[in-house]
Parts: structure tokens; C-alpha cells; sequence
């Protein structure tokens, strides 16, 4: 941010370039903090700029587990993620070697890596005796740990406060915290007694940021899991929260977006995008999801692409994709693919509707005119399974496909059409 604010930087013209826009634009957007660019000097990742004017970018999440700690797993993972288009990628093991897995990963990644790093301070106590055990020593040198390594963005959950632990405790939710970071510290908080460190000794926090030029992506540990308690006390009282620390992040230098509720119904989303924009002045905004039902186990890829594109409409910056297996398991390489993919599918629909990429749509339908199969298959989000579906069905017309034959509409009308020029 203090670097934008003084000129042009190569990193800030590089980002200009990828997304189009002028370098100017992007200065100016970085240097209000209306537009991040997270980049870690030791990680040094190709540029991506998240926020105003931009275009939506796509996170996934992948990471071991306490039963699936297979590091070859995740890096498999990985690999579809960065074929696929991934923007970015968040690291969120808890299992196995939890060092060597994130240093494994940031090494073989070029895009922007994320973490959660309170995730393995608080499993360590857990382990040792009780995630409530976490001293605030631990929760600060985790963080510095995990900026050490080289993360670009860290997910920190700041807006839980004593306070706010009581607007969630008269609340009357139904799921009350479904945050596994908001749910360590909101137990440290009622277990000690005591304020939560990340928002007592918020300044301590952004110099270890400022330190590392690593950006904060200001966690909801409230967010609302599930649509009953979508937009909610326990909710709004952390944004509020997290709009006051927004402003200490830019005061300081440092980079900071805020990340969205998770489960909320269709018709509450554009008011929630809306909230958050108006009380974080802007801040580039991060939702998981948002879910739009809670009925769907095993589709919730499709839940998630359906509330993206509405948040990505109305002004959302960055989604985090969901795949199949939300709330049932790990997600394998496959769900991954699943999960990205329908993500990149809501954030093309939110670019439309903001003005980015409709030059894609073109192409696309002036190859299907043309019956320009490999133009087609270029132009679409996902080729292989576009020429795997293409392939599938056998007929004799080779320019067209299984699905009509001999009685294609595009080559009917093209018939006639050409018989009947003037």
C-alpha cells in the first residue's frame, strides 16, 4: 500500500496488464485498499490483483486431515487446481507434517497461497491437551511461522471479541459457530474469560504483516451456517468490527480484504454484499459460497455457484469455491475439479454482469454457428470434459453430434439460408 501510494510499482503494471485495465487505475485501488494485490516477497507469485474494477477471481481449498494426511493427495489436488485456472490456493491441513505439506505446497505454486495458520496453533494445544490451552504467544508465533514460510493472504479471525461472543450467546441460532477458527477463539474467549488476542493486540498483528507484506483476509467466524441465521446479530456485530479494523489495516500500511457469510438465502445475498461494501468501505470482499440452501449434501458445489454468481453480480471480489463433498468428507482430486470449475462458472457470470469477458461468450457461440468443435472446446471452461461428452455419442454427421443428427437446426437453417441469399 505505501509503495502504491507514492508511484507505479513493476508489480502493480503486471497486474494492470493481466487484467487490462490501466496500471493508474490499480495504483489508486491499492493504495485506498480498495483493490489487494497479496504477495509474499519469499513466495513471490504471479500477480492478482482482488477487489474494484477487477475481475472475480477464484480461491480452492485444499489440505490434509487428521484421517487423510497423504501429502501426494493434496499436491495431486493441487495440480488440477492450477491447470483448472485456480487464481488462488489455501492450504488448510491438519494433518500429518503440517509444516513440510504448506512449505511443500508454496514451493510448487505460482499463484497467491493462503492459510488459516490459527488452525494449526489451536490443534497443537488440542493435541497436547485442550484447544483453549493456546497462549497468546503461540497464536502471534504461528502467524509469523506461516508468513515466514512465504503465505501471501491469512485468513485471521480479529472481529471476535468478548462482546460479540454475547451477541452470539442471545442469539438463539440454530448452528451456532460452524467457523473451526471462529470456534477455537470463541471457546478461548469463554473458557479464559479474556479478550480475544487477534483484536486486543490488533497492532501487533499488522506489524508482523507489515513485516512480511503479507495481506490479512479478515475471517467471519460468525458467518451464518445455515440460512436461518443468515444476517443475524451474532453476524453484523462482527462486521462492524471488522469495518473498524479495516480502517486500522490502511492507516498501517497494510493489505486487508473481508471475508462473507457462508449459508444465506438468494434474496438476502445482494443486501449482504451491500452491508459488507457500505461498512468496510469497499474492502475487497471473500465469500464461501455464499450457500443458498442447506438441503443439498453432495451438491453443494452447485449451491455455492448459484449464490457466487448473485454476490459476484452485486460486488463480491473473490470467491472460495465449494465442491461436492462439503459437510460429508475431504474433498479428492475430482471434487476439486467439480468445485473449481463451477466456481469459475459463477464468477464468469458475475464478470458479464460487471463488464469483463463477455468477448468469451461471443467466441463461443460464433463457433457453435461455425459448428467450430475445437474452437469450442478451446473457448469453454472445461475442454476435457467437453470433448469426453463430444465423444460419447456416435453419428454419421461428423460436424454435429449425437443429440440431433441429421436434424441439426444450426445446418437446417444455414441450408436454407444459403439457397436463399440475395
Amino acid at each position: 500500500m505505501e509503495q502504491a501510494r507514492k508511484g507505479i510499482t513493476p508489480l502493480i503494471a503486471n497486474a494492470a496488464e493481466k487484467e487490462g485495465v490501466s496500471a493508474e487505475s490499480i495504483r489508486n485501488g491499492v493504495a485506498s485498499g480498495r483493490i489487494v494485490i497479496p504477495c509474499n516477497p519469499i513466495h513471490d507469485p504471479m500477480p492478482c490483483a482482488i477487489g474494484n474494477g477487477m475481475t472475480v477471481k477464484v480461491n480452492v481449498n485444499i489440505g490434509t486431515s487428521r484421517d487423510m494426511p497423504s501429502v501426494d493427495a493434496e499436491l495431486k489436488k493441487l495440480d488440477i487446481a492450477l491447470r483448472y485456472g485456480a487464481d488462488a490456493v489455501m492450504d488448510l491441513s491438519t494433518g500429518g507434517d503440517i509444516d513440510r505439506i504448506r512449505r511443500m505446497i508454496i514451493s510448487k505454486c505460482d499463484v497467491i497461497v493462503g492459510t488459516v495458520p490459527i488452525y494449526q496453533t489451536g490443534l497443537s494445544a488440542a493435541r497436547r491437551n485442550a484447544v483453549v490451552d493456546m497462549s497468546e504467544d503461540d497464536m502471534f508465533n504461528g502467524i509469523e511461522l506461516h508468513a515466514k514460510d512465504g503465505v501471501d493472504f491469512m485468513t485471521v479471525h480479529c472481529g471476535i471479541t468478548k462482546e460479540n461472543v454475547e451477541w452470539l450467546r442471545g442469539s438463539g441460532r440454530t448452528t451456532d459457530v460452524v467457523s473451526r477458527g471462529g470456534s477455537f477463539l470463541t471457546a478461548w474467549i469463554l473458557h479464559n474469560g479474556r479478550e480475544n488476542p487477534l483484536y486486543e493486540n490488533f497492532d501487533y498483528l499488522l506489524e508482523i504483516a507489515k513485516k512480511y507484506e503479507v495481506t490479512l483476509s479478515l475471517g467471519d467466524g460468525f458467518r451464518p451456517g445455515c440460512i436461518d441465521d443468515a444476517t443475524d446479530a451474532a453476524q453484523l456485530s462482527e462486521l462492524m468490527t471488522l469495518g473498524r479494523l479495516v480502517k486500522r489495516c490502511r492507516k498501517a500500511g497494510v493489505q486487508s480484504m473481508v471475508e462473507g457469510p457462508g449459508h444465506v438465502p438468494l434474496d438476502m445475498v445482494p443486501a449482504n454484499v451491500h452491508l459488507q461494501k457500505t461498512i468496510c468501505d469497499h474492502a475487497p470482499f471473500y465469500v464461501l459460497g455464499p450457500l443458498v440452501t442447506d438441503i443439498a449434501p453432495g451438491y453443494d458445489h452447485i449451491v455455492g455457484a448459484i449464490g457466487g454468481a448473485v454476490a459476484a453480480q452485486n460486488g463480491a471480489d473473490f470467491l472460495c469455491y465449494l465442491t461436492p463433498a462439503e459437510h460429508l468428507s475431504l474433498p479428492d482430486a475430482d471434487d476439486v475439479r467439480e468445485g473449481l470449475i463451477a466456481s469459475k462458472i459463477a464468477a464468469h457470470v458475475g464478470d458479464i454482469c460487471r463488464g469483463h469477458g463477455r468477448d468469451r461468450d461471443t467466441r463461443m457461440a460464433l463457433a457453435r454457428r461455425a459448428l467450430d468443435w475445437e474452437t469450442m472446446f478451446d473457448t469453454s471452461l472445461d475442454p476435457d470434459k467437453a470433448r469426453k461428452y463430444r465423444e460419447r455419442g456416435c453419428t454419421e454427421e461428423k460436424d454435429g453430434c449425437s443429440m440431433c443428427g441429421d436434424v441439426c437446426a444450426i445446418k437446417i437453417v444455414d441450408n436454407y439460408l444459403q439457397k436463399h441469399k440475395k
